[in-house]
C-alpha cells in the first residue's frame, strides 16, 4: 500500500482496533490529516463503509494537563442528548500503543464551514441569519445545567478566571523561550484586577466561526467542533472571546470584523450582539469587555507559545507553526493595550 495513503498512523493498527470497536469489519482506504490543527491533530478516516474523524494528542512530551482529548471526547458524548450541535463520540482509546497517542473517533459531519468573518460567501440576510445562529447556539450551550448531563465535576469550583489565569502563566512558563516586557506586565496584571464571577455555565473554551460547521444550504450550525478547552467557568468568557472579533481590525485572513461596514454586509454591531446574547440569557447587560479581551489575548500567546516550544523540539503539528510563533509579540502588545483601556 502506498503510505502517503495513511498520513502519520499506524494503518494497520488502527484498522483492527476500529474493527473491535465498531464490531465490524473495517477496512481503512486512506488517512488525511486536516490542515492546521496545531493543538490535537485531526484525520478524516475512510473506511469502505463511512467516514470517521480521529483526533488524537500530539506525539512527543506534553505540558501537564494540556491536549486533553479525554475530555473532549467526554463533553461530546454528555452534550448529544442535549440542544447543542456536537459530531456523534463514537469511541476513546487511551492505549498509546495502537497509533502512538490517545485519540478518539468522531462522526464525520459534512456541511460548510465559514473562515472569514465578513462572510464572502453570503448574501446580507444571510450574515444576518449566520451571526443570529452563533449567538444563539452560544446561548443555548450556556443555559445547560451541567449536573443533568453528568458534567458537574467537569470543572475546578471557585473563580474561573482565576484558575484560568493561573494555569496559562504555568503554561507559558513551562514553554517560556524568551523573555518578553509585555507578556510579564500581564502575568502581574491579570490576577490583580479579575473581574467578579456571577454564573457558572459549560463553556467551549474556543468558540469562533471556523469552529462550527454549518449546514449546506442554510444559516444552521450542524456541530460545534475543537472542545479541547472546554470547561466549567465563567459564561463570559466565551462571550468575550467570540466579542473580540469586533475589537480586532479585519484582515485577509481570520473573523476579525473591525473597519468593516457591518449593515451592508448584515452582521450586527457588537451592540447588537451583546444585546441578542443578554436577551437569551436573561441578563441585563454585560461589563466592560476590555479586561477579557487581555485576557484572550494572553491566553492565546500562552497555547502559541507552547506551539513554539514543541516546533524547536521537532513536535508541532503544522507546517504553518512558524507563521502562529510570530504572532507572539505583537499579540502580547494587543493585549497590554486592552489592558490600559480596561475600566475595573
Amino acid at each position: 500500500m502506498n503510505g502517503d495513503r495513511f498520513a502519520d498512523l499506524d494503518h494497520r493498527s488502527l484498522q483492527s482496533w476500529l474493527s473491535r470497536e465498531l464490531n465490524e469489519p473495517a477496512i481503512l482506504r486512506s488517512i488525511t490529516k486536516f490542515p492546521g490543527g496545531q493543538s490535537n491533530p485531526t484525520y478524516l478516516l475512510e473506511t469502505d463503509s463511512r467516514k470517521l474523524v480521529l483526533r488524537r494528542k500530539p506525539f512527543g512530551k506534553l505540558l501537564p494537563s494540556a491536549h486533553a482529548v479525554e475530555r473532549e471526547y467526554r463533553l461530546m458524548a454528555a452534550l448529544r442528548s442535549t440542544p447543542v450541535p456536537v459530531p456523534e463520540a463514537i469511541a476513546l482509546c487511551e492505549d498509546r500503543e495502537i497509533i502512538g497517542a490517545p485519540f478518539f473517533i468522531m462522526q464525520m459531519v459534512e456541511g460548510r464551514i465559514f473562515w472569514k468573518g465578513d462572510l464572502p460567501e453570503c448574501t446580507t440576510d444571510q450574515g444576518r441569519e449566520t451571526y443570529r445562529e452563533l449567538i444563539g447556539v452560544l446561548a443555548r450551550l450556556h443555559a445547560i445545567v451541567p449536573d443533568k448531563v453528568g458534567l458537574g465535576d467537569f470543572g475546578a469550583p471557585g473563580n474561573y478566571f482565576e484558575r484560568q489565569v493561573g494555569r496559562w502563566t504555568k503554561q507559558y512558563r513551562a514553554s517560556q523561550t524568551d523573555d518578553i516586557a509585555e507578556i510579564e506586565r500581564l502575568i502581574e496584571w491579570l490576577p490583580s484586577t479579575l473581574p467578579r464571577q456571577e454564573r457558572v455555565s459549560i463553556i467551549h473554551g474556543d468558540y469562533r466561526l471556523d469552529n462550527m460547521i454549518f449546514a449546506p444550504d442554510r444559516a444552521r450550525i450542524l456541530a460545534i467542533i475543537d472542545w479541547e478547552l472546554s470547561t466549567l467557568g465563567d459564561p463570559l468568557a466565551d462571550f468575550a472571546y467570540f466579542a473580540m472579533n469586533w475589537a480586532m481590525p479585519h484582515g485577509v485572513r481570520g473573523a476579525q470584523l473591525g473597519g468593516l461596514d457591518l449593515k451592508e454586509l448584515g452582521i450586527p454591531t457588537l451592540d447588537e450582539a451583546t444585546e441578542q446574547y443578554c436577551e437569551l440569557t436573561g441578563r441585563d447587560s454585560v461589563p466592560d469587555l476590555n479586561w477579557y479581551f487581555a485576557y484572550n489575548l494572553f491566553r492565546l500567546v500562552g497555547i502559541i507559545q507552547g506551539i513554539k516550544k514543541r516546533a524547536i523540539e521537532g513536535n508541532a503539528s503544522s507546517a504553518n507553526a512558524e507563521a502562529a510563533v510570530s504572532r507572539i509579540l505583537p499579540l502580547a502588545k494587543q493585549a497590554c493595550a486592552f489592558a490600559d483601556q480596561a475600566k475595573l
